[in-house]
């Protein structure tokens, strides 16, 4: 599934969660990839929670009304009520990061009022120097202080229904997803765990599902960009494609 970004209502790509490029207008991506038949789109605004902002509801709303496939937001969402707005909009899940570290009943109250299937965690996690990884929020600027798969844990017991790990030193790179720490975090808990960060090829998406345990992978720089100079075009691989790399391990 395409991840994309949004920073002050339009579409950018980060490396290693730094330096937002722009990629283009979101509903015109939303179009493309309705004729390409994704099967799912989730959307991060990367600036909401550091800028203390709300959702972008406009935006939502606007994204909401030409998106054919399931939608899953996340960004700056602090409060039962302004998940409960979402929903309205016709996404079907939020995603906590910052929130599901700083307000961990609110995973629970999400949870608890409209089930755990809507409610995703995102795990951003980072590589530390002596091995292992450590859980990160704020857009990657704050550590948790937190082994990432302790942190992985909390968050499902909280409630959460689906983790969406990604890898801040993987992201945008083409390099590949982190499989060591795909297989930790998903050995550990038993929900449903979508990788992202680093995905250059469907060949990447084989490896996390089958070597690692994935349940989907998501993608970022890969569906935005194209070629070695990152000119931006919105794509993503033909299904029967990315079927026959999932079905042939």
């Amino acid at each position: 599934m395409p991840c994309l970004l949004l920073k002050d209502g339009v579409l950018v790509k980060t490396v290693k969660f730094k330096n937002p490029t722009y990629v283009g207008d979101p509903v015109n991506a939303i179009r493309i990839y309705n004729e390409l038949e994704v099967d799912e789109l989730v959307f991060l605004d990367i600036t909401a929670t550091a800028g203390g902002k709300k959702p972008p509801f406009k935006v939502l709303a606007e994204i909401a009304d030409e998106c054919f496939m399931p939608l899953a937001y996340g960004g700056g969402i602090r409060s039962l009520e302004e998940a409960r707005t979402i929903f309205s909009l016709g996404f079907e899940k939020v995603v906590l990061n910052t929130a599901a570290f700083e307000q961990p009943e609110l995973v629970r109250s999400i949870a608890e009022t409209f089930g755990s299937q809507s409610i995703v965690v995102s795990v951003d996690a980072r590589a530390k120097l002596l091995g292992g990884y450590e859980a990160y929020v704020r857009n990657g600027q704050v550590s948790t202080k937190m082994e990432v798969v302790r942190y992985a844990k909390r968050a499902v017991e909280l409630g959460a229904g689906e983790l969406l790990l990604y890898s801040i030193d993987r992201d945008g790179t083409h390099s590949g997803y982190d499989l060591s720490l795909i297989q930790r975090v998903t050995a550990a808990v038993s929900v449903p765990v979508v990788a992202c960060g680093g995905a250059h090829s469907v060949e990447d998406f084989g490896r996390a599902v089958h070597q690692a345990g994935a349940s989907a992978c998501a993608a970022g720089s890969m569906v935005v960009h194209f070629g070695p100079h990152r000119a931006v075009l919105i794509n993503f691989p033909d299904a029967q494609v990315i079927d026959r790399e999932l079905t042939r391990h």
